[in-house]
């Protein structure tokens, strides 16, 4: 049986939560940094949060600032993302990654192509 990379999304209204997760084991070499992205089809990836694993420094795209939080489980292996105040605007095909670079800072667009991505990603639908 094959597990997901990525987990925990879900359709849901506006103003509600969600926790996504994702099964950090799949990818075998440690890694230092690790983010989430989203992608509505037809746009490009847009960096959601990242995370640095060994000291736990966070970085946050303004948009879901104050409303989303990254962590990792470094026990278990897994990485979170908490997802509260929900808007219809962060419905997208949410994905974890990899060897996040540039200074593990949240970055979006072109450069994110490139991401070591495992998984098919977890759907999260917002209606208002």
């Amino acid at each position: 049986q094959v597990h997901p990379v990525e987990s925990g999304g879900g359709s849901v209204q506006a103003g509600e939560s969600l926790r996504l997760s994702c099964a950090a084991s799949v990818y075998t070499r440690r890694t230092r940094c690790m983010g989430w992205f989203r992608q509505v089809p037809g746009k490009e990836r847009e960096g959601v949060a990242t995370i640095i694993t060994t000291d736990g420094s966070t970085d946050y795209a303004d948009s879901v600032k104050d409303r989303f939080t990254i962590s990792k489980d470094n026990a278990n292996n897994i990485l979170y993302l908490q997802m509260n105040s929900l808007k219809p605007d962060d419905s997208a095909m949410y994905y974890c990654a990899a060897d996040w670079g540039w200074g593990c800072s949240v970055v979006s667009g072109a450069v994110l192509r490139g991401l070591d991505v495992r998984g098919q990603g977890t759907l999260v639908t917002v209606s208002s």
